[in-house]
Formats: C-alpha cells, structure tokens, sequence
C-alpha cells in the first residue's frame, strides 16, 4: 500500500489580498514533519501593505502593523525566513508535489488557495485536498466535550444586528480543547501550521481513515448557533 503524505499549507497575507507570509509541511499519517517551507514573498513584502482591520482591538488592528513589520524583519535577520520569489516557491511545491503526491489541506482551505491564485501561487498542481477546519468542525465542533469546553471558556461570537450568536472553531480554539495550550497564535505562517494546525491533524488522523477525514459534511455558522446547540437546564 502506497504510504500517504499530507501537505498542510497556511498564508498571511495584504489589503490586496495576496500572499505575503506562506508556510507548510510535508507531513505522513502520524504528523511527523518529512519537508517544511518557511518564506516571505518577494515582491509582495513592503510593497502591499499587511492586512489590518480597524474594528479589531487585537493583532490586526493597523496600530500593529509596526510591531508585525518589525517580527518579520527579525526572522529575516536570522534566518527563520528568506525572501523568495513566486517562481522559487512554485518550484518548492512541484518538488513536493512530484516526490510525495500530497493530500494538500489547510484550516479553512478555500480562504489560503483564493490568496496563493491571486499571488500567482499554484496550489492547483495538487489533485486531493480537503479542508482541515471543516473536518474539524464536523467530527471535533458538534461532540459534545468539545461544547462543554466552549461553554466553560465563554467561546462565542459576538452578537449579530440579527440576533445571531455562535460557537467558535478557530485553530487556536481547537488546539486549546485538543492539546490544553492556550497560547495565542502568533499568526506567522509555519509557526501557525507547526504549533495549530498539525495538532488538529494529528487527532483527526489518530482517529479515523483519510477517506472518512475527507469526507465530511460542509458545516456553516448556521449549524454553530447557540439557540440550536445550548439548552437551560
């Protein structure tokens, strides 16, 4: 039986939408790290500006921006990152592609492959993929310990003009419930696949076959609302 590879991928990224920080792995059924790629994208870093949301008090609030212009340019100094083009990254992942024939996934797929088609990066070389946060969120998000967790840490969104509210499922979220670290993300690509992402795959893939991890069910904020998931005793 051919051995199974996975390629998990995770992007940070500008106001024009393009891919300024692109991290993966090359990873087998049991997590462990076969090949990994850590760069900035040349041509894109200091050109586009990084992505910043002013109605955030967080990270991505634009009084940030120094302080995360700074953090990379320290990992460029030594030696965490490299500048490299888009060919060069492209000619990493036909590497990959040709030595593994990964299973490419990230947590929230279809938001990191609309960034990397728009920076030119070609994720379509890659035949299977699935989302690692919708798996996530069907086999992990509806049980109930996971909904106990939510309950005790206070994990809910805001409440909509709608009067909607639901039950979050970030990365940082699930790895708190799956492995106790509660550790903000840093939201630096490799570190946030390494530290995050992989831990979610590691359970998902301790679990169940790929197919089944594969096959799931599309969940929405509509199956996460909390008059639907959280009863008064």
């Amino acid at each position: 039986m051919k051995k199974q590879h996975f390629l998990i991928i995770d992007t940070e990224t500008t106001m024009t939408n393009k891919v300024v920080d692109f991290g993966a792995v090359v990873v087998d059924r049991k997590g462990n790290i076969l090949n990994q790629c850590a760069v900035i994208v040349q041509g894109v870093y200091r050109v586009d500006e990084l992505f910043f949301n002013n109605q955030c008090a967080d990270l991505w609030n634009s009084k940030k921006l120094a302080e995360r212009y700074n953090n990379y340019d320290d990992h460029l100094k030594n030696g965490t990152r490299m500048l490299a083009s888009v060919p060069a990254i492209n000619k990493w992942l036909e590497r990959v592609n040709k030595k593994y024939d990964p299973i490419m996934t990230a947590y929230n797929l279809a938001f990191d492959v609309d960034k990397m088609r728009k920076t030119g990066i070609d994720c379509d070389m890659f035949q299977k993929s699935f989302c690692l946060m919708r798996s996530a969120q069907y086999y992990i998000a509806q049980k109930k310990a996971y909904k106990q967790f939510i309950l005790e840490n206070h994990y809910f969104t805001n409440r909509t003009d709608y009067g909607n509210m639901s039950y979050r499922t970030t990365a940082e979220i699930m790895t708190h419930f799956l492995t106790g670290n509660d550790t903000p993300e840093p939201h630096t690509a490799l570190e946030d696949v390494i530290d995050y992402e992989l831990p979610i795959f590691k359970h998902i893939t301790s679990k169940m076959s790929t197919k089944k991890m594969m096959d799931y069910k599309s969940i929405t904020w509509r199956d996460l609302q909390i008059k639907d998931n959280f009863t008064v005793k």
